[in-house]
């Protein structure tokens, strides 16, 4: 075997070692404390969230996706002080799987948990890859925030349900573990 030959093999067993180091080390440690993130699935799966959950602050962990160019809706009517809760557009979702590129809004809206923030809030989702079409994330967020919150009253009352089924949100994180 040449030198050369064992420099390559050499390289490729110090880059196979690198890799399980990498795994063992982040897979170390339980779970973050006082944190039980539920997925969307089991959030969905008793009908509407607000009934089930109220408006106690919850950690959903789910793959994020956002509509904005390709979003069709309104940006939530006359009242300023709500229209960030009963808007349509842009559209974030929490969903239970890795959606495909083409995703429609139709399915977003079916198969999702619908996310939106307060004003005040700075920087309570990730920031776009792409302005044109669905923006979505490799890996899993966690979210925190509540669902019922008493504001959603003073949506107008054909978004009443939706302004109250809506996950709002008042930070995320990158890191599951």
């Amino acid at each position: 075997m040449t030198r050369e030959a064992r420099l390559w093999i050499g390289a490729l067993l110090a880059l196979g070692a690198f890799t399980a180091v990498m795994l063992f080390v982040g897979n170390l440690g339980a779970p973050r404390a006082g944190v039980h993130p539920l997925s969307v699935d089991e959030l969905l799966a008793d009908g509407p969230p607000a009934e089930r959950w109220g408006s106690e602050d919850r950690f959903i962990v789910g793959w994020y996706a956002e509509l904005d160019a390709d979003c069709e809706g309104d940006d939530g009517g006359a009242d300023a002080a709500i229209a960030w809760l009963q808007r349509d557009c842009p559209l974030r979702v929490l969903m239970p799987e890795q959606p495909s590129e083409s995703v429609t809004q139709a399915e977003l809206e079916e198969r999702g948990i619908r996310l939106a923030a307060s004003p005040d809030r700075r920087q309570p989702f990730p920031s776009r890859a792409d302005p044109a079409g669905p923006n979505l994330r490799g890996q899993q967020l966690v979210f925190e925030g509540h669902f019922a919150d008493e504001r959603a009253e003073q949506c107008v009352p054909e978004r009443a349900d939706r302004c109250e089924n809506t996950f709002v949100v008042t930070d995320y994180d990158e890191q599951v573990r």
